[in-house]
């Protein structure tokens, strides 16, 4: 089996009661801890008019997290590109990596991560992004690249510091766009579980060797909960069934405390739609989720690393969660 690797992802939630500098705050600690267990990669997302999430400005965050960091690598899950030039974000993540070398990743998805008038405001002149996605893929490899492969334009200071590309994806659509390209795949399990087998498949199959990869490297991102036992990690995670409730009714609320009352708040269906999700997620103790984590092994085949994801109102059980998680990767890997 591969030797797996283990990382985060952060989409910078407001908790119920606190606010956008408690979320950002929050964000940067989780980070520092994490980097202290010895987690790979912290990565942050990007969301645009989620009164829930304070990731819209994701480069910036990027930066405010390297600077309160030593070693962490810290980067993008994902970049936009429908909402972006590539040219800026060359630049951006070029001056970055300038400041911060070796330490960034630049984590590319096609989706807008936002509702398409929202998107509108954000690229005006950009119809098209998703369908032009490859293409500017293509770009942003360019501007990181040598001086001597690039035309009149160019992303200075991001010449030469070839900044890993990871292609993001919730379909198999990204799965041939990475391995076609020869890029890591990262695949958001953590929402859209529906494809996953398929683009892993696809991915690994179809892959082309290339200056970056020789091998594929598969990225898997899940929703994570581990605690002392089954039935407190479940009861953490109520707080998870609350976040999905709340973006499939619209409602985008902050980050709820857990409950022993799920099935009060929630519909009949959204109560077997909440379970279902959390079947697929890594909950519970750490014998638990090592023997889950196989089974996922078993049928989705082997990956390279992982990238938890934690909804837990409670810092620091959130944060025990991380370490315990640790604990389940450190032991499967022996």
């Amino acid at each position: 089996m591969n030797h797996l690797k283990l990382s985060a992802l952060n989409l910078v939630p407001i908790r119920e009661g606190h606010d956008d500098k408690d979320a950002i705050d929050d964000m940067v600690t989780l980070a520092q801890n994490l980097e202290s267990l010895d987690y790979n990669r912290y990565w942050i997302a990007e969301h645009h008019n989620a009164p829930n999430l304070v990731s819209s400005a994701t480069s910036l965050l990027i930066q405010h997290t390297l600077e309160h960091t030593s070693k962490i690598r810290v980067g993008s899950g994902g970049i936009m590109l429908p909402n972006h030039a590539p040219l800026v974000v060359a630049e951006q993540f070029g001056t970055m990596a300038t400041l911060f070398p070796n330490r960034l990743d630049l984590g590319l998805g096609r989706a807008p991560g936002t509702d398409m008038m929202t998107a509108s405001a954000l690229r005006r002149d950009q119809h098209n992004g998703v369908y032009d996605f490859p293409e500017e893929v293509e770009q942003l490899a360019t501007y990181f690249g040598p001086a001597n492969k690039q035309a009149y334009v160019r992303a200075y200071p991001a010449v030469d510091k070839n900044v890993p590309l990871y292609i993001l994806g919730s379909s198999t659509d990204s799965a041939h766009l990475a391995a076609r390209k020869g890029l890591p795949y990262v695949f958001a399990g953590h929402f859209a579980p529906q494809q996953m087998k398929e683009a892993m498949h696809i991915y690994k199959e179809l892959f082309e060797p290339s200056d970056v990869l020789n091998e594929p490297y598969m990225i898997v991102c899940l929703n994570a909960i581990v605690a002392d036992t089954d039935e407190q990690a479940h009861y953490l995670a109520t707080t998870q069934a609350q976040v999905m409730v709340s973006i499939t009714r619209g409602k985008m609320q902050p980050v709820q405390p857990p409950t022993d009352n799920l099935g009060g708040l929630l519909t009949p269906r959204e109560l077997e739609l909440a379970k279902q999700r959390m079947n697929q997620s890594l909950i519970g103790s750490e014998a638990t989720v090592k023997q889950k984590l196989k089974a996922f092994i078993a049928e989705y085949g082997e990956f390279d690393e992982l990238m938890a994801i934690s909804y837990v109102y409670d810092q620091d059980a959130q944060l025990e969660s991380y370490r315990k998680l640790k604990n389940v990767i450190t032991n499967l890997n022996d």
